[in-house]
C-alpha cells in the first residue's frame, strides 16, 4: 500500500508539471505522453500493425480509431475509449495481463483534457541526443557527498524526503571494496591494519592499493570476458577445444595497465588494421573470434560464416551501443529507428574477415591464427620439421626414380567423374583442384589414393611413415585472430534475413539515427572502432558507466544495461548517467579513474542495512538511499573459498586448467571430452582460468549463473537456489577448501577457541564476531568435539589423507566443520 501510495504521489507530481506546462507547449506534452504510449501500446497498435484496425502513432490516428470507434475525445478524457481501456474501468482492459502505472494513467488523463496536443515531429528518444553535463544540484545536507556523484544521488532523495544511509562500519567497507575491485576477500592482516589506522584518507588509501593489485584486471577482465562471450570451446554440437587464452591475458594486462578505454575498444575492434599492428594489438583482436564455430559434416560453410559475421554487430550492438540491433535483422526494428538496411550496412565492415586458415579451401573453416611458440615450444618445432623435411626428400627422391609423378598426372586424367563420387566427398574437393594449389596434406592424401589403387606398397609405406610422423607434431600455443579479405566481400540486404535471398547491396554505414561516419572512400572496421569511442557518439560512454555502475550497485541507472532503446527502462538519474559519460571522456577514457571516483563516493560507502522508511517510498532501492547486497558471482565465491582456505594460487594469466570435477558431468554432450585434473597450484587457480566448454559448462559455474557464453553477457542473473548450498556443502572443491581452512585456524590462531573463532571469522567474514555468534559457535564446536572425540574413526572421513595420522586429527575434524558451516553461510557468499 505504501508502494502504491508513493506511485500516486509521482503521478499528482507529474500532472501538475503538465498542467503548469499548460496546452500551448505541445513538444513537451507529446515529449512526456508519447513514450508512455510507445512502452505500453505500439507494440499491437501502429500504423504498421494496427490491431483491430487501431493505431496510436499519431493524433488523426487515435481521432479515427478503430472497429470500437474512436480512441480519443480531446478535451474529454472521460468519454475517450483510450482512457477506458488503460484505466481498465469497462470490459475493455488494456495493455492485455497488465496495467499501466497510476502516473502514467494521469497523464494520459491531463494530456487529454488539456486538448491532446501532438507535436508535428515525435522527440528524440533521450539516448540518441548528445550527453548534456549539468552542474551537480544543490543538497540541503552539505557534510554528506564526498564526490560530485553524491549530490546527485542526494538531491533526489531529498526530493523524496529520504535520507542516506549512514557509512558502513570500516570492516564491511573494506571486504566490500576489495570484493569489488579484486575480487577476492581481505586477508586478517589487512583488516586489522585498516581498523587500527586513523588517518582520515585510510579508505582512500586502501583503494589506490587495490587499483594498484595485478588482481584488478582479473577481477574487472572477468566482467569484460562476459560480454566478450569467451570460451575455450568452438560451440554447437560438437564443441571442439579452441587456444584463445592469449586474448584473455591480453584482457587482464591491458585493464592492469589502465590502457584508455577508448584505445582497449579499437585494438579488439580494428587493432589488426593499424598501421603496422603490433603483436598485442593482433592478440586483441581475439574479441569477436570468440563467436561459436561450427565443425560438424555437411554444413554449409556460408550459413555458419554468415552466423558469426551477424553475432559480431549483435555484440558490437549490446555492448557498445546498448540496442537491440539483432531485432532488424530479418525486418526493420519495431521500436527504434534501426532498419533492416543499416542493420546490414553494419554487417558489412565485418563481412570482409578472413574465415580460413592461411586462405586455404578447406570442407570446413578455421579462423586465422597467430602462433606464439614459447622456445621450447619453437626447438621442438624445428626438430620436427628437420625429420619431416627428411622424409619428404626421402619420398621426392623415390617418386623420382620411378617415375610416379608423370603416372599419377595421367592416372588422374583418368579418373572417371562416376569414380569420383565412389569417394569421400573431400576427396573429390581435392581431385578437382589443380597440383599446384593442394596444401601438403592434400597432395599427400592424392599419393595415398594412387597407390592404394596401382598396389604400390612401397610407396604407401613411405607415406604411411609421413603421416604416422605429421600425427606427432608438436603444438604450438596460438590465438585466434583477425584477418581482413584483400578484396572486400559483397554485403547486401538478406531477405526476411535468409543469407540465400539476396536484396539490394549495400556498402560498410551506420544508423542515420546516431552521428554520421567522416571517413573519405569504403569505411573500415578502423573507421567503426573509431566512431563508437568519438566525442560526438551518445553511447558507448554512457552505456560503459552505465555497466560499470551496475556491478558497484546491482542495477545500472539504466536498469535495461543492454537496451538504451525507446522499450528500455529510462534513467533513474539522468542529469547524473550523462555528467558521468562526460566525466569519462574528458579524464581520458581512464577507467581506474573512474572506478575510483565511484568506489570514493559517498553513496557507495553506505550501509545496506534494510530501511523500512526508504523500501516504504522506493521498495527497489532505486534512489539508493542505501548500497545494495549482492551475491558474488559465481568464480567470485570459489576464489573467496580458496583465498580464505589459503590453498589459493595467486599466479596470472596463462593457459586454462582444470580443477575437481563433479564425475560424468562431461556425458551430456555428443563428444565425452577428457577432463584431465590438475593437481599442484593449477587445481587451485582462479575460476576465471577454468576450462570452459560452451556446451557442458563446469556445473559449479552454471549453478551459480555464470553465463554459457553463446551470446554477449551484460548482466548476470542472481539465484538463489537450494542446489546452490548443496553445492557449497558437498561440492569437492568446497570440502577441500573446508579441509584447508581447518588446518589453518587450528595452525596460524594459537591460543584457545575464542582466538580461533575470532581468526575464522577474519578469515571468512572479513570482521570480528559478534558476543552472541562466539556463544553459538562456541556450543557448536562443544558438540562437535562430543561426535569425534567420543569416535575419531568417524573423523576420518572428514580429514585429508595426509592428515589423518596427526595426533590431534578429532580436533582437526571439529574445525573442519566450523570452517564447512562458515562457507556455506549467506555472509560468506555476499558481498554487503
Amino acid at each position: 500500500m505504501a508502494a502504491r501510495a508513493k506511485s500516486l504521489v509521482s503521478g499528482l507530481v507529474l500532472v501538475s508539471e503538465l498542467l503548469a506546462q499548460g496546452t500551448g507547449d505541445s513538444g513537451r506534452l507529446n515529449a512526456t505522453v508519447w513514450p508512455i504510449l510507445q512502452r505500453n501500446c505500439l507494440a499491437c497498435h501502429s500504423s504498421r500493425n494496427p490491431t483491430n484496425g487501431l493505431a496510436l502513432d499519431s493524433r488523426e490516428a487515435m481521432l479515427r480509431g478503430g472497429r470500437r470507434g474512436p480512441a480519443l475525445r480531446p478535451g474529454e478524457a472521460r468519454q475517450s475509449l483510450l482512457m477506458e481501456a488503460v484505466a481498465q474501468t469497462g470490459t475493455l482492459r488494456m495493455p492485455p495481463g497488465g496495467r499501466l502505472k497510476p502516473e502514467e494513467i494521469q497523464a494520459l488523463q491531463v494530456w487529454i483534457d488539456a486538448g491532446a496536443p501532438w507535436a508535428e515531429v515525435k522527440p528524440r528518444h533521450w539516448a540518441f541526443e548528445l550527453p548534456r553535463r549539468t552542474e551537480p544540484p544543490a543538497v540541503q545536507n552539505v557534510a554528506w557527498p564526498r564526490t560530485p556523484i553524491d549530490r546527485f544521488i542526494l538531491a533526489r532523495l531529498e526530493k523524496e524526503h529520504l535520507r542516506p544511509s549512514t557509512e558502513a562500519d570500516k570492516a564491511t567497507l573494506l571486504r566490500r571494496v576489495t570484493l569489488d575491485l579484486i575480487g577476492l576477500p581481505p586477508t586478517p592482516q589487512e583488516i586489522e591494519e585498516f581498523l587500527a589506522d586513523g588517518r582520515p584518507d585510510a579508505y582512500e588509501r586502501v583503494v589506490d592499493r587495490l587499483l594498484q593489485s595485478p588482481h584488478y584486471g582479473e577481477k574487472w577482465g572477468r566482467h569484460w570476458l562476459d560480454v566478450a562471450r569467451y570460451a575455450d570451446s568452438h560451440g554447437y554440437n560438437i564443441d571442439a577445444p579452441r587456444q584463445i587464452w592469449k586474448y584473455r591475458d591480453w584482457v587482464i594486462e591491458a585493464l592492469n595497465r589502465n590502457m584508455p578505454f577508448d584505445q582497449f575498444v579499437i585494438e579488439q575492434i580494428a587493432g589488426d588494421l593499424l598501421p603496422n599492428p603490433t603483436t598485442d594489438q593482433l592478440i586483441a583482436t581475439g574479441y569477436h573470434r570468440n563467436t561459436l564455430l561450427n565443425f560438424e559434416g555437411g554444413i554449409d560453410f556460408e550459413q555458419y560464416r554468415v552466423e558469426a559475421v551477424v553475432d559480431r554487430v549483435d555484440n558490437t550492438g549490446a555492448v557498445f551501443l546498448g540496442l537491440t540491433l539483432g531485432c532488424a535483422r530479418c525486418h526493420d526494428h519495431k521500436y527504434d529507428p534501426i532498419s533492416q538496411r543499416e542493420f546490414y550496412q553494419l554487417y558489412a565492415f565485418f563481412n570482409n574477415v578472413d574465415e580460413m586458415t592461411n586462405g586455404r579451401d578447406r570442407e570446413f573453416f578455421e579462423q586465422p591464427v597467430l602462433e606464439l611458440p614459447t622456445p621450447q615450444e619453437a626447438a621442438r618445432r624445428a626438430a620436427f620439421q628437420a625429420q619431416l623435411k627428411a622424409l619428404l626428400e626421402e619420398l621426392k627422391g623415390y617418386r623420382q626414380a620411378q617415375g610416379l609423378a608423370e603416372k599419377q598426372q595421367q592416372w588422374e586424367q583418368t579418373v572417371t567423374q562416376e569414380e569420383k563420387l565412389e569417394l569421400p566427398l573431400e576427396m573429390q574437393h581435392i581431385l578437382d583442384l589443380k597440383p599446384e594449389v593442394r596444401t601438403l596434406d592434400q597432395q599427400l592424401r592424392v599419393m595415398a589414393l594412387f597407390a592404394r589403387k596401382k598396389g604400390l606398397t612401397e610407396f604407401s609405406e613411405r607415406l604411411n611413415a609421413i603421416q604416422a610422423l605429421r600425427k606427432r607434431e608438436p603444438t604450438v600455443t596460438s590465438t585466434l585472430i583477425m584477418k581482413e579479405l584483400p578484396q572486400p566481400r559483397e554485403a547486401y540486404v538478406h531477405v526476411g534475413g535468409d543469407f540465400l535471398r539476396k536484396g539490394e547491396v549495400v556498402e560498410p554505414g551506420v544508423p542515420a539515427v546516431l552521428p554520421p561516419l567522416k571517413v573519405e572512400g569504403r569505411a573500415t572496421r578502423l573507421d567503426l572502432a573509431r566512431w563508437l569511442v568519438s566525442p560526438d557518439h551518445p553511447l558507448t560512454a554512457r552505456v560503459t558507466v552505465n555497466r560499470i555502475w551496475q556491478q558497484y550497485f546491482g542495477k545500472g541507472i539504466v536498469a535495461t544495461e543492454n537496451d538504451f532503446g525507446t522499450q528500455g527502462s529510462q534513467p533513474s538519474h539522468p542529469e547524473l548517467l550523462d555528467w558521468l559519460a562526460i566525466e569519462f571522456v574528458r579524464l581520458k577514457w581512464d577507467l581506474k579513474a573512474l572506478h575510483r571516483l565511484i568506489v570514493t563516493s559517498a553513496v557507495y560507502r553506505q550501509s545496506s542495512a534494510a530501511r523500512p522508511d526508504a523500501a516504504a517510498v522506493d521498495p527497489e532501492n532505486r534512489l539508493l538511499a542505501r548500497q545494495n547486497r549482492l551475491r558474488l558471482d559465481a568464480e567470485l565465491i570459489r576464489d573467496a573459498a580458496l583465498a580464505s582456505s589459503g590453498l589459493l594460487s595467486r599466479k596470472i594469466g596463462g593457459p586454462s586448467v582444470y580443477p575437481p570435477i563433479p564425475a560424468g558431468a562431461l556425458k551430456v554432450t555428443q563428444v565425452d571430452r577428457p577432463w584431465p585434473v590438475a593437481s599442484g597450484p593449477d587445481r587451485y587457480r582462479r575460476g576465471m582460468y577454468t576450462t570452459f566448454w560452451r556446451s557442458a559448462p563446469h556445473p559449479m559455474l552454471i549453478t551459480f549463473d555464470a553465463p554459457d557464453s553463446t551470446a554477449a553477457c551484460t548482466r548476470r542473473n542472481r539465484s538463489n537456489t537450494p542446489l546452490q548450498a548443496l553445492t557449497l556443502l558437498n561440492n569437492e572443491a568446497f570440502f577441500e577448501a573446508s579441509q584447508a581452512l581447518g588446518a589453518r585456524i587450528l595452525k596460524e590462531a594459537t591460543g584457545d577457541d575464542q582466538e580461533r573463532i575470532h581468526y575464522a571469522y577474519l578469515l571468512t567474514c572479513g570482521r570480528r564476531p559478534l558476543p552472541e555468534e562466539r556463544e553459538r559457535i562456541g556450543k557448536f564446536l562443544a558438540a562437535q568435539r562430543n561426535q569425534f572425540h567420543t569416535d575419531p574413526d568417524a573423523g576420518q572421513a572428514w580429514v585429508r589423507e595426509s592428515d589423518r595420522e596427526r595426533a590431534d586429527m578429532s580436533e582437526l575434524a571439529v574445525w573442519i566443520a566450523l570452517a564447512r558451516a562458515l562457507l556455506n553461510t549467506d555472509e560468506f557468499i555476499t558481498r554487503e
